[in-house]
């Protein structure tokens, strides 16, 4: 019982150290090369955003009441 408190604690403390810098490329290598028409590579954080087709924003309200769900053809038993 010990042991498992004692790897839990060691295993949140080691988890918990981690720095925290900006991403630069590893020594010897380089960013991607500039997109088309971009006078400049992109840096670090311009690569990891997010472009709005990668992470659309939600646009359908979900639904406030139950509602009786429709027929659905393919929903059928399974064989056999």
């Amino acid at each position: 019982m010990i042991r498992r408190i004692a790897a839990s604690v060691w295993a949140l403390s080691l988890a918990a150290c981690g720095q925290q810098t900006d991403l630069n490329p590893a020594p010897g290598t380089t960013l991607p090369p500039a997109r088309y028409g971009s006078s400049e590579p992109a840096t670090a954080a311009e690569l990891l955003t997010l472009e709005p087709q990668a992470a659309p924003e939600r646009t359908v309200e979900l639904r406030r009441e139950s509602e009786e769900r429709e027929d659905d053809p393919f929903d059928l038993p399974p064989e056999g």
